[in-house]
């Protein structure tokens, strides 16, 4: 009558690493606490011993429920990333984020192929899907290099490369996937593959992707504003439509045979253009954040729970292709394609050693495992988690202090003031004031 649940019990478990994650940090810190690596160990200290738990969660044998999750995350992710970005910045401040969109993405993808290909042994495809789902760094893990909420302001010019290099290249490292997947169905590369390839994949996805974006971020902006005039959904003060914007926007862009994480990016950095000085935006922001940390905190934890799993498929191999791009890879190409920017020796630096990897990687992988059968694909799982687990302790760990050293800044989290204290920044109309 009183038999354990397994449901249960994993609800259970989820809400005890979660918490514990969140809480522990605290004893040994005032700053928030970086809990991703947390999350990670919680989920292995926590179901790894529960009686087939790790199996249940097995991401090559169900690559599904770990895509359409990481997908939620991501798209969300990328949308208040974009409703993060208070001011519409000109070409020289642009110019680092091309650069390492650009130069390094591509670098970084070429050199982590030639890893797996070489040191592991991977196929040509094998070692192509590697690289691309390595190469984009994250919009959800990145929280304290990233700029401050919407009028919180923090945007140094440093915050806000990396912040706009994370809300793009995850929609950018799409194509090369797309190619992984392709010379993986095809056998190799051809000319004709490659032509299709180019003309479908890299100019069409992307541009139908920023041009969805822009589009529905506009209508958005009108929606909550202006449209009516008199009783504009900004009134509702109701942050669940960020939840159904992004939606919008992505779902549109994809059954255009656009590229939907960068039109999740693109629409929130559009509909932050109108009103920009209403508060609103900061209910959107903070509601689609309160929804990212959750999904982030659940796939986190998952990951953990699958390592049992996957250690088997671990070899010193993998481990060096994920310290490589950590420690080497990406802050050496970053460094190279910052070269003649604006920015001096630390900060150039920095921007090149912070690009935090997780849950987009997450997605491009079960992705890629749900539409083709991969080779070696216990083995880019493994490489993956030990990635992600090695990106979260040493950025975790460093990048609030690190970037706030060398932009004289200190990076808080939100800061609205406390239940029922007035809000200086804000007037009846819901308006902020100009001056």
């Amino acid at each position: 009558m009183y038999g354990l649940d397994s449901y249960h019990v994993l609800l259970a478990a989820l809400g005890v690493g979660i918490i514990v994650s969140f809480w522990l940090p605290r004893f040994v810190s005032g700053r928030e606490p970086a809990t991703s690596a947390l999350l990670i160990l919680a989920g292995f200290a926590t179901f790894a011993w529960i009686p087939g738990m790790p199996a249940a969660i097995e991401p090559v044998a169900s690559p599904v429920p770990w895509e359409i999750v990481s997908e939620l995350c991501v798209i969300m992710g990328l949308f208040g990333t974009g409703l993060r970005i208070d001011r519409l910045a000109g070409r020289e401040q642009w110019m680092p984020t091309v650069r390492l969109l650009v130069v390094a993405m591509p670098l970084c993808i070429i050199a982590i192929a030639f890893l797996g290909w070489t040191i592991a042994g991977m196929t040509l495809a094998g070692g192509l899907l590697l690289g691309a789902i390595l190469a984009p760094t994250d919009p959800v893990l990145a929280g304290d290099v990233q700029v401050g909420p919407p009028h919180e302001g923090g945007e140094h010019p440093v915050r806000y490369t990396l912040t706009t290099e994370a809300g793009l290249n995850d929609g950018l490292a799409f194509p090369f996937v797309h190619l992984g997947i392709a010379v993986a169905t095809a056998g190799g590369l051809s000319l004709t593959l490659t032509g299709e390839w180019l003309a479908r994949d890299l100019l069409y996805r992307i541009a139908a992707g920023a041009m969805g974006g822009a589009a529905v971020g506009w209508l958005l902006g009108k929606i909550l504003f202006e449209w009516p005039r008199d009783n504009a959904l900004s009134r509702t003060g109701s942050g669940v439509v960020a939840l159904a914007g992004v939606f919008l926007a992505y779902g549109l862009t994809e059954l255009a045979e656009g590229y939907g994480f960068i039109a999740s990016f693109v629409a929130g950095y559009t509909l932050r253009r109108s009103e920009t000085r209403h508060q609103f935006h900061r209910r959107l922001h903070d509601f689609s954040e309160s929804l990212e940390h959750a999904l982030t905190a659940i796939i986190l934890i998952a990951l953990g729970a699958a390592l049992p799993v996957l250690w088997p498929h671990f070899t010193w191999t993998d481990a060096v292709i994920g310290l490589a791009l950590v420690f080497v890879v990406r802050p050496l190409v970053g460094w190279l394609a910052l070269a003649g920017t604006p920015f001096r020796s630390g900060e150039r630096a920095i921007v090149a050693f912070y690009g935090v990897r997780g849950i987009g990687s997450v997605y491009y992988l079960a992705y890629a495992g749900s539409h083709v059968e991969l080779v070696n694909e216990y083995q880019l799982w493994a490489v993956i988690a030990f990635t992600i687990l090695t990106s979260t302790i040493v950025h975790g760990l460093t990048a609030g202090f690190a970037v706030e050293r060398v932009t004289s800044e200190h990076q808080t989290g939100p800061t609205l003031p406390p239940r029922g204290a007035p809000d200086r920044h804000r007037d009846p109309s819901g308006a902020s004031p100009k001056g």
